[in-house]
């Protein structure tokens, strides 16, 4: 009963808030859900991190479920963006907990990190499409340069998502779009959905055992967003992609100057 009486009403409209904009739009929702909890309900950044990556974890479980159904998800791509992603987040959690021990150096990295990678989203947001364009117009890629490319690209959002939850979304479809082209999208994105399951549990594990999840918290956003999502998938086809996808870029690019100039 204890724990039930902690469940909060504004938490829950958050996650059911994010949940719609991810369903609606496709783009992770650590971009919005990170900063969100950082600027508006002022929860610390690596408790925003770890809560989220479990979160993360728990709604894009359900989302690789549905992919493979569907068969929309590329087991081989998904192991190369793995060998480079589980060790890195490995690695970057055992850095993280080398600066827990020295001081407060943490958070100041964890905001900044998330700061820049909310930019670079943003600009990922808006300029998917040219680039995707531009890659269609020249050769693919080599299976040899994609192999150390996609493993190359799991090493970063190891280290991206680890620190500050943000870096799958709209920066690795799109990177994978373009190395591999002859993919259809629905699998890129399946893939990318299916990668993101065991580095957010691997990564989310970690933070726990740092102690900076907070479990009602995610209680309370899980609750919001599982209908979130189903609503906003249910609507993403009549949605105008023209006026959402620079109002989209617009708050993340404002989330992350609010949280560099801090």
């Amino acid at each position: 009963m204890e724990f039930v009486a902690q469940l909060d009403f504004p938490h829950a409209v958050a996650g059911l808030l994010v949940g719609f904009m991810v369903g609606l739009t496709g783009v992770g929702g650590g971009s919005l859900m990170t900063p969100l909890l950082v600027l508006m309900f002022g929860v610390a950044p690596q408790t925003a991190v770890g809560t989220d990556l479990l979160f993360a974890a728990a709604t894009k479980t359900v989302g690789m479920g549905i992919h493979h159904r569907r068969d929309t998800i590329d087991w081989k791509i998904m192991r190369r963006l793995a060998t480079g992603s589980i060790p890195a987040a490995v690695l970057t959690l055992i850095a993280l907990n080398s600066f827990v021990h020295i001081g407060k150096n943490t958070s100041g990295i964890i905001v900044t990190v998330l700061g820049i990678l909310l930019l670079v989203t943003a600009l990922g947001i808006l300029f998917q499409r040219k680039l995707l364009a531009y890659g269609a117009t020249h050769h693919p890629v080599e299976q040899d340069k994609a192999l150390l490319g996609t493993v190359a690209l799991g090493a970063f959002l190891g280290v991206a998502v680890t620190i500050s939850s943000v870096g799958a979304g709209a920066i690795g479809v799109t990177i994978l779009l373009m190395l591999y082209r002859r993919l259809r999208v629905a699998r890129i994105v399946g893939t990318d959905i299916a990668h993101a399951v065991p580095l957010t549990l691997v990564a989310g594990a970690g933070h726990w055992f740092l102690g900076s999840v907070d479990l009602v918290l995610l209680l309370n956003l899980l609750l919001g967003s599982i209908p979130g999502v189903v609503v906003g998938s249910l609507l993403s086809s009549r949605a105008p992609d023209n006026l959402l996808r620079p109002a989209l870029a617009a708050v993340l690019t404002i989330s992350g100057v609010r949280l560099l100039m801090q």
